[in-house]
This record gives structure tokens, C-alpha cells and sequence, in this order.
């Protein structure tokens, strides 16, 4: 079998990139995703400096298109996806609740819940059509 491929999103930082360095070290190829360039660079260069390989896909997941993007280049640079951990996440700004504006609630859901949705779906079919067929996929 060729490499596996794994995805994280929101892999810039906490968890997200702890959890890259972990499936690097397990012999893992990364594909590390969230919505600033400078830290997910910083992570492949950790990866890639400990003798593992990876690549950094910019990547809002609470828009289709993008993730739809995403996806594809993962297709297009590896062919399969064998595990899928959906990490990326924000909080709300501080607002009281009855000042919350809808805007900031629709984009902690966009993140936070859309988000997984998607990265899942997109995920589930590209493990569906591959050979061998299968994966996992991790929420966070």
C-alpha cells in the first residue's frame, strides 16, 4: 500500500497541530488545513525537519468552496484519504447573548459545525471510491 494520507483541520496550533506531529510520527503524510497560511507552514517545516512529509492547504471549512478545493488537491497530490480529524474550531466573540450579532454566531457555526459537515461528506465519499476502500474520521 502507498503512504497514508491524513488530513487535519485547524492545524495551526493546540490541538489540531499536536495532533499532526502525532500521525506524522505514527508514519503518517499530512495534509495540514486552517484559515492562516504562517503557523500551518510552521507545522509542515516540524514535520518535514523530523524526517516526515506534508503539505499546507489554506482552508476556511465553513465555506463549500473551499472545502471542495481542499479536497481536490488532496485527491489530485495523493489519490486517498485514510483518516480525516476535524479540528478546527473558534469561539464567539464576548458578547452578551441578547448583543450577539447574528453575523458573529453565523460564523462560529460556519466553523464549528458546518464545517464538520462538510470536511465529513467530502471525506466519506473520497474513502467510499478508493481502493482500498475505508478511512476513519475523527470530530473534535
Amino acid at each position: 500500500m502507498t503512504d497514508r494520507i491524513a488530513l487535519v483541520t485547524g492545524a495551526g496550533t493546540g490541538i489540531g497541530r499536536a495532533a499532526a506531529l502525532a500521525l506524522s510520527s505514527i508514519g503518517y503524510t499530512l495534509v495540514v488545513c486552517g484559515r492562516r497560511m504562517a503557523p500551518l507552514e510552521e507545522c509542515v517545516a516540524t514535520i518535514k525537519g523530523k524526517g516526515g512529509k506534508a503539505i499546507a492547504v489554506a482552508c476556511d471549512v465553513g465555506k463549500p468552496a473551499q472545502v471542495d478545493a481542499l479536497f481536490a488537491r488532496v485527491k489530485s497530490e495523493f489519490g486517498r484519504l485514510d483518516f480525516l480529524f476535524n479540528n478546527a474550531g473558534m469561539g464567539g466573540p464576548p458578547f452578551k447573548l441578547e448583543e450577539l450579532p447574528f453575523e458573529a454566531w453565523q460564523s462560529v457555526v460556519d466553523v464549528n459545525l458546518t464545517g464538520v459537515f462538510l470536511c465529513t461528506q467530502a471525506a466519506f465519499r473520497m474513502m467510499k471510491d478508493q481502493q482500498p476502500m475505508g478511512g476513519r474520521i475523527v470530530n473534535n
